[in-house]
């Protein structure tokens, strides 16, 4: 359980991730009144990572339903497990003593559904943290759906009935910011936006993350990439890849930032070719010191 502001943070920050009071504030008060969480900002902040985290400092499972375009509802509720009841009709076939009228209402039975994410965070014992993931590229009559859905933390299924949590689940939506969502659904939610660190905080995640890494290396580095992030690029670096250069450039052994170097290892970061080449021409004025 989450007692206070300052305990996030440490609970987080023992989890290897960087909060500040303002962040720690709003999942505090998320967590508190019970209201889902929507985190949007650019790809590769953390978004996806600070629901995982928040499931470890809380010491229960992560539930993911990963959205796209074209997911219903029985993606994310429930489906009929159809094998099992063609296999429970034979049966019947075989005993004439039982009537269609017992074996359909049994078919029809918990027995014979497959839980899907939303279905299983609402079914658990004990809380769970509930990431629906990139809730954006979903389609607007799923949103639609999902926002009954959490709003009240039950579904109604025709053959089952209305099926209310157990143990109401902390829901974390992420969003990269691909469609706009309807005002009905920010009403409902606490909105945290979440965008790229400044050296500092970057420098500081760095050191926190990979283990080995000498400061001077690391400074060199996350500079490099902020200026990067200055540029106009397809997709600029990611928190993600920064850790990720950081792993390649100590796994090569290498213990100082320099052009050959770079050039070599720009695929880590950079995964457009027209941004390689851009990235290329400019490198000597990029590079730090």
């Amino acid at each position: 359980m989450f007692g206070s502001v300052g305990e996030i943070q440490q609970k987080l920050l023992a989890e290897k991730y960087l909060v500040d009071e303002k962040i720690a504030t709003v999942i505090y008060l998320a967590y508190k009144l019970q209201k889902p969480l929507l985190i949007e900002g650019p790809a590769g902040v953390g978004k996806t990572e600070l629901a995982k985290v928040l499931a470890q400092a809380l010491q229960t499972d992560l539930i993911r339903l990963q959205c796209y375009e074209g997911l219903d509802e029985s993606k994310a509720l429930f489906e009929w497990n159809y094998q099992k009841q063609l296999l429970r009709i034979q049966a019947y076939c075989g005993n004439h003593e039982q009537s269609w009228d017992v074996t359909k209402q049994d078919i029809f039975s918990q027995e014979f559904y497959l839980e899907r994410p939303l279905l299983k965070a609402l079914q658990a014992e004990q809380q769970v943290v509930l990431l629906v993931d990139e809730l954006d590229k979903s389609d607007e009559e799923f949103e639609s759906f999902l926002l009954e859905a959490l709003s009240d933390y039950q579904v109604s299924i025709p053959e089952l009935g209305t099926v209310k949590a157990k143990s109401i689940p902390m829901v974390v939506l992420t969003s990269n910011n691909y469609r706009e969502f309807s005002d009905a659904l920010k009403r409902r939610c606490l909105h945290l936006y979440l965008t790229y660190p400044g050296y500092e905080r970057e420098l500081e995640i760095v050191l926190l993350k990979v283990e080995g890494i000498q400061e001077e290396l690391a400074g060199k580095l996350v500079s490099f990439v902020q200026n990067l992030r200055k540029l106009v690029l397809k997709k600029v670096p990611s928190i993600s890849e920064t850790l990720d250069w950081a792993r390649t450039l100590l796994l090569l052994g290498k213990g100082n930032l320099d052009e050959e170097l770079v050039r070599r290892t720009l695929s880590v970061i950079l995964k457009y070719q027209q941004d390689i080449l851009k990235v290329e021409e400019k490198l000597p004025g990029l590079l730090p010191g």
